[in-house]
């Protein structure tokens, strides 16, 4: 079987504007292809709202009488819980492996003779999917919540464009390491191993199953600087809860993009091995 490597053209100023164009279109066809699933979208939601009432007891028991915890108060702990139960479903830490299974199956060849680069086409089409997910995934919790619990409310005018900017950073960041445990399937032929390690780590370490607040200090320090996980939840919801000052906010968000960066530069150089790979291999 003949090599086989990507034909990709960077995109520069003469083709910037086609390039866009295809990129918006892969966007679409993401947000239409899951908007077909209301079925499954209904029983998402019913799933993500239950869980929303369990894990809302849960903090508010371990606030207590005091009514705080690890500078969280109730109202803060309860919007903690409804956002992230909303945000859960938009950033999606785990159920992909769309990659994985096309490498298996050798799928992958005809992704690397399209005209845009695996990277970005899977890109494009995750944020239509987050873009369908924060319609009728992300809203519904969201206001279901004060319904049965006092919420906080954000206070600064800041807030509101910063949590925007950090969502959508975590949707980015999110897709970037799914995408390298996915590629994992490169070298393995079976990917479950590194699957199973991404979803525990990214459910304990992401602020999903606790707030990292609750963590001691330095190993609050560890977890943000030397891992790209409490970007994926933890900085949107403290962002939206106010839990720290507006300058402190801001560095949060900032540490966020830089992790955006670097994980989406890992996934090309990842890529570009991968195809170097698929080439000695000669198929």
């Amino acid at each position: 079987m003949g090599s086989l490597t990507a034909t990709v053209v960077p995109p520069t100023t003469l083709n910037v504007i086609p390039w866009f164009r295809t990129f918006k279109s892969i966007t679409g066809s993401g947000f239409r292809r899951y908007a077909t699933y209301r079925q499954a979208t209904v029983a998402g939601l019913v799933t993500n709202t239950v869980f929303g009432f369990l894990r809302c007891y849960v903090l508010l028991a371990v606030a207590g009488a005091a009514g705080t915890a690890a500078g969280y108060d109730r109202s803060q702990l309860a919007t903690f819980v409804w956002a992230g139960q909303g945000l859960l479903t938009v950033v999606l830490l785990w159920g992909w492996t769309e990659l994985a299974d096309r490498i298996r199956t050798g799928d992958i060849a005809s992704d690397l003779l399209r005209p845009v680069h695996p990277v970005t086409s899977y890109l494009a089409a995750d944020l239509g999917r987050a873009g369908h997910a924060a319609l009728v995934r992300f809203l519904p919790p969201v206001l279901v919540g004060p319904l049965f619990f006092e919420v906080y409310l954000p206070r600064r005018w800041s807030t509101l464009p910063l949590f925007a900017i950090s969502a959508v950073a975590a949707v980015v960041l999110c897709f970037g390491c799914r995408f390298l445990v996915n590629a994992t399937a490169y070298w393995l032929h079976d990917v479950r191993g590194p699957m199973i390690l991404w979803t525990v780590a990214s459910g304990v370490l992401a602020g999903l199953s606790f707030p990292l607040r609750f963590l001691p200090e330095p190993l609050q320090l560890v977890l943000w600087l030397g891992t790209p996980f409490p970007s994926l939840l933890q900085t949107p919801l403290d962002v939206l809860v106010e839990r720290d000052p507006t300058g402190t906010q801001a560095a949060l968000v900032g540490l966020q993009l830089a992790w955006t960066v670097l994980i989406l530069a890992a996934c090309r150089l990842v890529q570009r091995r991968a195809e170097r790979r698929l080439v000695v291999q000669g198929g």
